[in-house]
């Protein structure tokens, strides 16, 4: 398997980038390699530094960078010898022999999503690819689909978004026909836009999805639903807002025990971490984008070594799993063709 790192990606690049690829060496299998790209010079002397000469590693020396706050669709169009753009273009069906299996990035999402459809595609049957990222809830991990690839969806954007999450969970979380819920301001019929409506009523209809109804914010947390269905601004917010309140509970927590009893704050410390080992993002690594034609790992923009470490894990399990290929059955076998997405030459997955 050839899985390709954005070394030059995230806030912590190059650094933490290139630790999470080394971390990951011992997870590889002897035919693996992953593709480090990024200023050669840079990387060869981490390499040196560390006294890491592997077989595993192969250097592809990209001249550009996209940074995190450039227009995504201007920079993939005129830094073509970026790390994000050749690494979408060896992932794409017209790549050769050098074809990447799997390719991840922390750095300007906008960025991958656009050239991983401008140079990869999108599946057969996919009218617009999602980002899903894996949640962790109390009730245990649930899918949340789109956290930023799609602003303005359409109703059969969502709907598509619910089979695709569905088969997500089913493949790589192991959930058994996963619920499915739409976000929403209420659960009751009455509320929403047209469009929401529209979204549950062909969500409704799907034979593709355990539809279950409206979820609200709160019930996400709640185990309402093992697929939550959104737009990308919603989803994108919802996220980040997670993060920062998790993060700030525990220290908050840490902080008034620590306060009110020091040497209780020392034996509450395994708990806490333990804790926070289950709801830390890092340890899911990276989000697919779901719906194009090979696999993009897009990881969080403050990614450190193990969250690299993570993703490339479970860029292996996508790859092997045949999300790709069983999303492209089940959108064929809802009546959901779209002959404008073929691409010519369908990368199995």
């Amino acid at each position: 398997m050839r899985i390709g790192i954005d070394v030059t990606g995230g806030d912590n690049a190059p650094h933490e980038i290139l630790k999470g690829c080394f971390d990951a060496i011992d997870q590889l299998e002897p035919d693996d390699r992953l593709i480090l790209a990024g200023d050669e010079a840079e990387i060869a002397e981490a390499l040196v530094e560390r006294g890491i000469n592997d077989d595993h590693l192969e250097i592809l020396h990209c001249e550009e960078t996209i940074g995190m706050s450039e227009s995504p669709v201007e920079a993939v169009r005129n830094k073509r010898k970026s790390s994000i753009a050749m690494l979408s273009k060896m992932s794409g069906p017209k790549a050769g022999e050098d074809r990447l299996d799997c390719w991840i990035s922390a750095g300007n999402t906008g960025a991958c999503v656009t050239a991983a459809q401008m140079n990869m595609r999108r599946l057969r049957n996919v009218h617009r690819p999602g980002i899903a990222v894996t949640v962790p809830t109390f009730s245990g991990p649930i899918v949340l689909i789109d956290v930023g690839a799609n602003i303005e969806p359409k109703p059969h954007h969502l709907a598509q978004y619910g089979a695709m999450g569905s088969i997500y969970a089913q493949r790589i979380l192991g959930i058994d026909n996963p619920r499915v819920g739409l976000m929403n301001v209420g659960g009751e019929e009455a509320k929403g836009t047209a469009d929401l409506k529209f979204a549950r009523d062909m969500l409704r209809d799907s034979e593709a999805t355990n539809f279950i109804g409206y979820v609200e914010g709160r019930g996400v947390f709640d185990g309402e639903a093992d697929v939550v269905v959104t737009d990308g601004i919603v989803g994108n917010v919802m996220i980040k807002l997670a993060e920062g309140l998790s993060a700030g509970i525990f220290k908050a927590i840490a902080s008034e025990v620590f306060e009110i009893d020091p040497e209780l704050a020392m034996r509450f410390e395994p708990v806490v971490k333990s804790l926070y080992s289950k709801h830390d993002y890092h340890e899911y690594g990276g989000a697919p984008l779901l719906g194009v034609n090979g696999v993009c790992m897009i990881a969080h923009g403050s990614a450190v070594g193990r969250t690299i470490t993570n993703a490339i894990r479970r860029g292996q399990e996508f790859v092997r799993s045949g999300v790709n290929q069983a999303i492209t059955e089940t959108l064929a076998s809802i009546g959901q063709e779209s002959p404008d997405s073929s691409p010519a030459r369908e990368i199995k997955t």
